[in-house]
């Protein structure tokens, strides 16, 4: 649903005119196929969080990417915090003691005798990362725990996804590397470019391969099938972005099922998974696999508006790595609509001399930016109303502030 209500969300707004940006449909709904909300005015698109006392609005969204890297991250962590003290809940705050020993126990599952094979797997694994997808794991599982009944603790199995599902987000880093021929990851050099291409996808095999022995451990088939399901759309995802779509329309649709499968499906059946292991009932694991969805999709997209509005420094990779690459991703493809002319560079993956350049400057001219980032809005809002369907609790508070600071992200 959430990635047919995206490819809708590109239809409606490639029927405005070619150089005029025009207003989103409303936020307050998620709009059905065939319905066409009209165009509110500017000023008044607002997303509202059910059962919130804030209220997010797109110009306050638009300053802060348009500020680029000049905005501190706690000025930018402070724009979130427009709720109540009462209802504000810090995410890190609630998930430390669920992840607390999170990496010594992922360098426990990747023991092995040769230690060139350890010190290559255990390289992002250095406590530096912002454990983002087990951080949503642990809190989504306490807020089925107590949706069902009413028990705040995380259980061990569900302590494993999380494990799991950041060891396979960072076996798709070492492969991912490889196939970009990346040299810069996390403010440090990569796998490949230390220890070479072969023994990277040796090392991304190996922690594929300790991920999966611990999701054998857990001794659920309907989890095991679950989270074998991202390995398999990890792979079908980077397929989808080796290849390309001369029809605009077809062109924006791929590229959003090529962000699902990528980035989304892991998050999406992440909160499934422990869903399934801390309740019994099908809607909450839909509730939790929607919210995942929607949220990976967002968190995507605000990556792909940063590749555009940050530094290198910030971003810990070198900036316009998409284009470099020969990717069209979200401001691409909207300022396609206002530039034709990047057609053509789209099709030979701005592979002449000069192309990278032009693209991001057309990017930057258009609305882009600006429309990628009311498409992640519109995806965080469908998060947050599918994970309010749960009964209240901190940790549900927490997974809807997290939409929040999706949005807020500078790096």
């Amino acid at each position: 649903m959430a990635l047919r209500w995206g490819w809708w969300w590109w239809r409606w707004r490639c029927g405005a005119s070619a150089r005029r940006a025009p207003p989103p449909p409303p936020l307050g709904s998620v709009p059905g196929p065939g319905s066409r909300p009209p165009p509110p005015a500017l000023g008044g698109a607002m997303c509202h969080f059910p059962q919130r006392s804030s209220v997010l609005s797109f110009p306050k969204i638009c300053n802060i990417f348009w500020r680029f890297h000049h905005t501190s991250t706690s000025q930018m962590c402070s724009c979130s915090k427009t709720v109540s003290d009462e209802k504000y809940q810090d995410p890190f705050q609630l998930g430390r003691k669920d992840l607390k020993n999170l990496y010594e126990d992922i360098k426990k599952e990747l023991l092995v005798s040769t230690a060139e094979l350890r010190e290559m797997c255990e390289y992002y694994f250095d406590g530096k990362g912002k454990a983002f997808r087990p951080m949503i794991v642990v809190l989504m599982a306490r807020a089925c725990n107590i949706h069902h009944s009413n028990s705040r603790e995380v259980q061990a199995s569900q302590r494993s996804v999380a494990i799991i599902a950041e060891m396979i987000h960072t076996a798709s880093l070492v492969h991912d590397d490889v196939i970009d021929d990346a040299n810069s990851r996390r403010g440090k050099m990569t796998v490949n470019q230390i220890w070479g291409e072969r023994k990277a996808v040796l090392a991304g095999d190996f922690i594929l391969s300790a991920a999966s022995l611990a999701l054998a451990r857990i001794g659920n088939t309907t989890i095991i099938s679950v989270l074998t399901q991202v390995i398999e759309d990890l792979v079908r995802g980077e397929f989808l972005q080796l290849g390309s779509k001369e029809n605009e329309n077809e062109r924006f649709a791929h590229y959003l099922e090529k962000t699902f499968k990528k980035t989304a499906s892991l998050i999406a059946n992440s909160c499934k998974a422990v869903s399934i292991l801390g309740c019994p009932d099908p809607k909450v694991h839909e509730i939790a696999y929607q919210y995942g969805k929607n949220v990976g999709i967002a968190f995507q997209l605000i990556d792909d508006v940063l590749d555009f509005t940050s530094c290198a420094d910030r971003l810990g990779k070198p900036a316009a790595a998409d284009l470099k690459l020969g990717l069209a991703t979200g401001p691409v493809l909207f300022a396609c609509r206002q530039f034709p002319e990047m057609n053509a560079m789209i099709m030979r993956r701005f592979s002449k001399p000069g192309d990278v350049e032009r693209a991001r400057k057309y990017v930057l001219q258009s609305d882009g930016v600006q429309q990628t980032t009311y498409l992640a809005q519109r995806y965080c809002h469908e998060a947050t109303r599918e994970i309010s369907k749960l009964r209240p609790s901190p940790e549900r508070e927490a997974l809807i502030q997290l939409t929040e600071m999706v949005l807020m992200r500078d790096k």
